[in-house]
């Protein structure tokens, strides 16, 4: 009695199988940890598929803040990483969860606001006065406050000024804890300035009367940075599959990929990985 049951159980899970037929293989991917403003430029729908058709490698994007990305990187929840805090970047290499940075591409930051005006900044060449002229006139300023690169950049500059602008959170500076794109719709809502990166800020549609018052301050030069994740401190990555990834983007065909990306005849990023 066992036997046929046994046997009738064997030729069911054939039937199964026969009707089920040759599975297709899963994709080859990576998980890459990175950020809003790469995602919301619009960049990476431009050129991963193109890594994707040269390799079979499927890139699967988180796109947060900078602080977030190499926080999930660090716990191994991505197998590279790509943001714009070069300090941050070489910290996280030199403290063993990566395995080497590389530069990758540029570009920079700006001040928007509305087209009035009201705190004057047009006036200013110098990032750090004109935020020191916003606080002045206590005029809308809304912050990322997401401890994304573009907010550890605001940041730097505030600390360039006399003033401490979390003093005033909830007043006049808006701390919102969200993407470049949301905190840009928000300033547009509310009459605010805002520090946003070129190409996010290309590529936003909702502009309305806002405008670029303030850029070409040196320091509000914008660099992105790539590292794979180091598999000696976490053997679950695809290190291997990463290091492709790195190559390709830092090799002539990722560079070429890169700088072809425009938006109504605009460059976004500029390509400047070292040979």
């Amino acid at each position: 009695m066992i036997g046929t049951i046994v046997k009738r159980i064997s030729a069911i899970a054939c039937t199964f199988v026969a009707l089920a037929g040759p599975q297709p293989a899963q994709a080859e991917h990576i998980i890459l940890q990175s950020t809003t403003s790469t995602q919301n430029s619009g960049l990476f729908d431009h050129i991963l598929p193109i890594f994707t058709d040269a390799t079979g490698i499927e890139v699967r994007v988180v796109a947060v803040g900078t602080g977030q990305a190499i926080r999930h990187a660090q716990n191994g929840d991505g197998d590279a990483l790509l943001v714009h805090d070069r300090v941050a970047e070489e910290a996280f290499v030199a403290e063993g969860y990566g395995v080497a940075r590389h530069d990758v591409m540029y570009n920079d930051f700006i001040i928007v606001g509305p087209a009035g005006d009201p705190a004057g900044i047009a006036d200013f060449a110098d990032a750090a006065e004109a935020l020191t002229a916003i606080a002045e006139a206590e005029a809308p300023f809304a912050s990322r406050g997401d401890d994304s690169g573009t907010h550890r950049m605001e940041m730097r500059l505030w600390g360039e000024t006399d003033v401490d602008p979390t003093h005033a959170s909830g007043t006049w500076y808006r701390e919102l804890g969200a993407g470049m794109g949301p905190t840009l719709n928000a300033a547009v809502g509310m009459g605010a300035y805002a520090l946003t990166d070129r190409g996010t800020w290309i590529s936003f549609l909702n502009k309305q009367d806002h405008a670029v018052l303030l850029e070409g301050d040196e320091r509000l030069f914008n660099q992105y940075g790539v590292v794979a994740v180091n598999p000696d401190r976490h053997p679950n990555v695809k290190y291997d599959l990463a290091e492709q990834f790195v190559d390709w983007l830092t090799g002539p065909d990722g560079q070429a990929a890169i700088g072809s990306y425009r938006l109504d005849g605009q460059q976004l990023f500029f390509p400047n990985a070292q040979p």
